[in-house]
């Protein structure tokens, strides 16, 4: 069985921390992950970056993006170039297939942010156009803010025939992995595999409270604010801190 987390913020992000470098630095030496994805708030902009990089680190990336549909977060998954943010959510995804690509409904229900609610999941699960495109459901996210609705949208997925998968939803390093899913297989092939057959299943990690969130979250956020985030030169060499104007891409 391999793992994966398919919900990673990175400097493309205006809330991520870390450099695409750092992401897959951290991952490598610290996580037992063997897939991710880098999926920015309607960017791209990290991706080639790290789908390039992802074999010095031995690691496999998925090219993603979450989008901000006008109902909600999903997370567009195998895509590679972007989608308009703003759109309806049936017409998102028709144009996350027409790039071969899947999606996976991010943090619904969750207060304090644009999520799905469930009857546009189950609008998008049973339209012809969409539901071989809307395979997933992030019913345990991990992440810094939406955990208490976990229980309550793990519940009501039960009634869905979608994949179930489980994500950080990180924007540090060190909440990489506190949500992840476990597939057959150990590659971004064989996850997608499992996606579409609704194999995954949920590994949940210890996420984070509030208290997590003010020592760990908060000063990060402040330090991206003046302009450094954790970064990763070499594979060889450990994270460090640079300045986001230094770093190439």
């Amino acid at each position: 069985m391999g793992f994966a987390d398919l919900h990673i913020h990175s400097v493309h992000s205006k809330d991520g921390t870390s450099s695409v470098r750092g992401i897959l630095k951290h991952v490598a030496m610290n996580t037992d992950l063997d897939v991710i994805a880098i999926t920015d708030h309607d960017s791209i902009g990290g991706v080639s970056e790290a789908v390039e990089l992802a074999p010095d680190y031995g690691i496999d990336v998925i090219p993603g993006c979450e989008v901000s549909t006008s109902e909600g977060h999903v997370l567009a998954l195998f895509i590679h170039k972007p989608i308009r943010p703003g759109l309806s959510l049936i017409h998102t995804i028709e144009l996350i297939g027409e790039q071969g690509g899947l999606c996976i409904a991010a943090h619904p229900m969750a207060k304090g942010t644009n999520s799905l609610q469930f009857p546009a999941i189950f609008k998008a699960v049973s339209h012809p156009s969409a539901y071989n495109i809307f395979i997933g459901i992030e019913s345990f996210n991990g992440g810094l803010v939406y955990t208490r609705t976990n229980p309550y949208v793990e519940a009501l997925a039960m009634a869905i025939p979608l994949a179930q998968v489980g994500n950080s939803d990180a924007h540090i390093l060190e909440a990489i992995g506190q949500g992840s899913s476990k597939f057959y297989g150990f590659t971004a092939l064989d996850l997608r595999r499992s996606l579409e057959n609704g194999w995954t299943r949920v590994r949940k990690g210890k996420s984070m409270d509030g208290l997590d969130l003010i020592r760990n979250y908060l000063p990060r956020y402040l330090l991206r604010k003046l302009g450094w985030v954790s970064h990763n030169y070499d594979p060889s060499a450990p994270i460090t801190y640079r300045r986001i104007s230094q770093i190439s891409s």
